[in-house]
């Protein structure tokens, strides 16, 4: 299946079907995601794997009815760091010399640049620039998950804060961005046979 095909046969499922997805299959989704582009490589976020039927109980009554987010095989929640800074930036710097074994001097000038670029931003700025990295991060799972003939559908209608409480983000640095349902659709989803809508190339694409 090459990647039209497989985006064509992507939807935002509706209703899942109790089939699980297996450990490795999970692992390879969130892996593809964690390679995902991201803003000078810093990746501002974190990826939440919730598996736990009661967690997702816990959930549900911040989900705006959405009954998938309970019923899917999993649950993945993408969420921004909520202190972003030159540890940001430090950070990045001692994964670049592990795992490039350069050290960090050769890259000084660009440390410095991307430490003045965050430093310039106000802190709301830096908030909407973090879930900004982890929205590329959902599109990347969601293209893998197509590629991979997995069921998926991302949620921003849910109760952020109540989520952030649930899951304990504040205390760990983070607070919600996105949630992605994953399994398979159900034989019941009647929106999985319906042709896609989008606008046409020419409607959307701009070539100058």
């Amino acid at each position: 299946m090459n990647i039209h095909e497989a985006l064509d046969w992507r939807y935002a499922v509706r209703e899942f079907s109790p089939e699980k997805l297996d450990g490795q299959t999970v692992e390879t989704l969130v892996d593809a995601a964690r390679k995902s582009a991201s803003s000078y490589g810093l990746q501002p976020y974190k990826i939440l794997i919730v598996e736990s039927k009661s967690v997702r109980k816990d959930l549900l009554p911040y989900s705006y009815g959405q009954q998938k987010v309970l019923d899917c095989s999993h649950l993945i929640v993408f969420a921004a760091q909520t202190d972003i800074g030159d540890h940001t930036v430090d950070r990045y710097v001692t994964q670049f010399e592990k795992t490039r074994s350069v050290p960090a001097a050769e890259i000084s000038g660009y440390v410095t640049h991307m430490k003045e670029a965050l430093a310039s931003k106000s802190q709301a700025e830096k908030q909407a620039w973090a879930h900004q990295q982890a929205y590329i991060a959902l599109g990347t799972l969601l293209t893998a998950a197509a590629s991979m003939r997995i069921d998926s559908c991302p949620m921003t209608g849910f109760d952020h804060n109540a989520y952030d409480d649930v899951l304990g983000l504040a205390e760990l640095g983070l607070e919600s961005s996105a949630i992605v349902a994953l399994g398979y659709r159900s034989a019941r989803d009647r929106s999985s046979g319906l042709p896609k809508v989008r606008f046409d190339y020419d409607d959307l694409v701009i070539t100058m």
